[in-house]
């Protein structure tokens, strides 16, 4: 079979999966009798086993089956659910997304797998014994119960055999096995049942026949019929071992009762297709249902990345040309040509939201991977943590999507080991001993915000003061004036820690600056707020998209900048005598608070070419809680415009963030307020 084409499939598929499992077994640790959760991990772990099988990546089908059979023993009540348990299967989970993720990056999947694979075995075989014999000890000692409903019939020449057999010191066990409702490959399943009793016994017969079962005209049940000097308890272990088998239920055969009357033998098994082949067939119709209203419910297709990368670049100069065409529109002022440019207009402004909207996707695939991660940590930090997300569904484009699950994690890494106290701190200063962390996520104008927030000892002001005074982060004359949020935000300086020693979670000054950074790059903010002794949240507000974004064209000189209309509170027309002067620096009154101006002409040295009138042009920007005032020649208008980057070779300009081709063909740089306003 070629199943390179069945690759990227089984690489999304099984990520899929092993996210479900890491999921539910979080749910698990908290419901520990719950078998209907072990249910939904067994049943996502035999499908990943299946899918590697049929792939051949074998290493990974093995750790699987390995797992599959603890959580077996687990959902059968052989073993209890313990957090050591759980480790244990965490820790095969991590080997199988290293397996996938080598896959996926052109490996083999291979992987030195012999010490979780020996600790699997232990727990697989720690009390499985003892609560095995137990429960075939209760089906075994009472036959009788079950002797009126032999489901097999048997002919002169089985029933002699039966009887010789049983003179001989030999046993005659009719052995029900029950498949999984939702079994693939059932004659496979067969096979490998009838394997295992060989080596137990003589089979003599199967109820339904041989040819059947390997024809699959069988529901979810079938029965063999045994000779054998095995004890009925160590078959049934056997065959229970056999994948997809729910349950085996082994019954003595006796042959008089059923050779006393033929009529009654027509009536139990009268009996027993009312009891059992019904129910069979009337889940099967109603899965069947189920199926066929889920296929109309969920018409969906998996698209590559690359591909709707490619549509968005064709889409974009669909854009610029959208733009000259207006443009032109305008300078011939035609009826007919303005009318069909507005319709175009229309068109491909719809056009451009669905597009985007095709890219979006929701924050939940980066925030599922936290969960366990917290777990980790708190088991590790021995703190006693909750971690609450809200917002998952909230839908961001991929590209921002692929960027922001390392801050994130710095973030929630430093909320555990900084923010929430020891159990025993917090029972001290009246606070539960389980810590809360909140992950929280939400839209906002053409903004997405992300907030992490604990409820834990907050940030000592005083502390991170005088460390950014020892490091000088700032200087004397700069601490006297800073607010609390801006000392707060001292800490994403590069290298600055507060922590007294470095642990392997956090201490040694990296980490939150790299968020900063991070979230600058994707035209965002971080803004942190805190409360001492009550806990602090940190504040990520972030762009829907990155590609197309709404712009105020305006103009310097005779050269064109474009400011993002996500960065601007409003415009302002200002005489040249209101302009102040303050710390040796020209501002304004605005609305009360003191604004700097910065000259867009001195800081990309546009060379001047006419006199400027009484009057400056200011665009007011913020960055949080600073802003600044960009004084231009004129305004120009709002306009949509794409993002392009200027390449490698243009990688440091100082507060260009890329350019755009306007509709004239004109290239306008786009301004980077973030870098303007310190």
């Amino acid at each position: 079979m070629e199943v390179n084409q069945y690759l990227e499939i089984f690489i999304e598929e099984s990520k899929e999966h092993l996210q479900a499992v890491n999921e539910n077994l979080l749910v698990l640790e908290k419901n520990p009798e719950d078998i209907s959760i072990v249910n939904e991990i067994f049943r996502s772990a035999h499908t990943l086993k299946g899918m590697s099988a049929t792939m051949g990546y074998e290493d990974l089908a093995n750790l699987t089956h390995k797992m599959e059979n603890v959580l077996d023993a687990i959902r059968n009540h052989k073993i209890q659910v313990t957090a050591e348990i759980l480790d244990v299967v965490f820790a095969s989970i991590d080997d199988l997304e290293a397996m996938v993720n080598d896959i996926a990056s052109g490996g083999d999947g291979k992987r030195d797998v012999v010490a979780i694979v020996e600790q699997l075995l232990k727990i697989e075989n720690g009390e499985e014994l003892s609560a095995a014999s137990e429960e075939v000890a209760v089906t075994v000692s009472e036959p009788s119960v079950k002797t009126a409903y032999t489901t097999a019939e048997y002919d002169e020449f089985e029933r002699t055999v039966i009887g010789q057999s049983k003179e001989q010191g030999f046993s005659c066990l009719e052995i029900e096995v029950q498949l999984r409702s939702d079994c693939v490959l059932k004659a496979a399943r067969v096979f490998m049942v009838f394997e295992v009793l060989e080596k137990c016994g003589e089979v003599i017969k199967s109820t339904p026949s041989t040819e059947q079962l390997e024809e699959e005209k069988f529901d979810e049940k079938f029965v063999v019929t045994i000779i054998t000097k095995e004890p009925a308890q160590e078959i049934e272990s056997k065959v229970k071992k056999v994948s997809e088998v729910v349950n085996v239920t082994m019954t003595d055969v006796e042959l008089e009762p059923l050779s006393v009357n033929g009529a009654l033998q027509e009536e139990v098994q009268e009996e027993v297709q009312v009891e059992v082949s019904k129910p069979v067939e009337n889940k099967e119709v109603k899965k069947t249902k189920q199926s066929k209203q889920q296929a109309v419910a969920n018409k969906t297709i998996r698209v590559n990345i690359e591909r709707l990368d490619i549509l968005m670049n064709l889409f974009e100069e669909l854009v610029i040309d959208r733009g000259r065409l207006e443009q032109i529109s305008g300078d011939l002022n035609h009826p007919e040509l303005n009318e069909t440019v507005e319709r175009m207009s229309r068109i491909s402004g719809d056009l451009q939201t669905i597009i985007l909207n095709m890219r979006m996707v929701p924050v939940e695939t980066v925030f599922n991977r936290f969960p366990r991660m917290v777990r980790q940590l708190a088991r590790e930090l021995n703190k006693q943590i909750n971690l609450e997300i809200i917002g998952a569904d909230t839908e961001l484009d991929r590209t921002v999507i692929d960027e922001i699950g390392d801050p994130l994690v710095h973030l929630i890494r430093n909320a555990i080991d900084h923010g929430i106290e020891n159990p025993e701190d917090r029972k001290a200063t009246g606070k539960p001993a389980e810590g809360t962390v909140k992950l929280k996520a939400y839209h906002s104008g053409n903004h997405v915000f992300i907030e992490i927030e604990d409820d834990g000892a907050g940030i000592n002001k005083d502390k991170v003061l005088r460390k950014a005074l020892s490091k000088g982060v700032v200087t004397d004359e700069q601490a006297l004036t800073l607010s609390d949020r801006q000392i707060y935000e001292l800490i994403l300086a590069s290298g600055f820690s507060t922590a007294e020693q470095v642990s392997d979670i956090s201490g040694r000054g990296v980490g939150l600056d790299v968020v900063k950074t991070t979230i600058e790059s994707l035209g965002g903010s971080i803004s942190i707020d805190a409360n001492e002794g009550k806990g602090s949240i940190f504040s990520i507000q972030l762009p829907l998209t990155l590609s197309i974004i709404s712009v105020m064209l305006v103009e310097v000189e005779k050269e064109k900048y474009a400011i993002p209309l996500s960065s601007i509170i409003e415009t302002a027309i200002v005489k040249k005598t209101d302009i102040l002067k303050a710390h040796n620096q020209q501002v304004i009154d605005f609305r009360g608070k003191v604004v700097p101006l910065v000259f867009l002409e001195q800081i990309f040295e546009v060379p001047a070419v006419e006199e400027k009138d009484e009057y400056y042009s200011i665009v007011i920007v913020r960055k949080g809680d600073k802003m600044a005032g960009l004084v231009v020649d004129s305004f120009i208008g709002q306009q949509e415009v794409v993002l392009k980057s200027l390449g490698n070779y243009l990688t440091n300009v100082f507060a260009i963030s890329g350019a755009t081709i306007l509709g004239d063909g004109q290239v306008a740089l786009i301004v980077d307020c973030n870098a303007l306003i310190k």
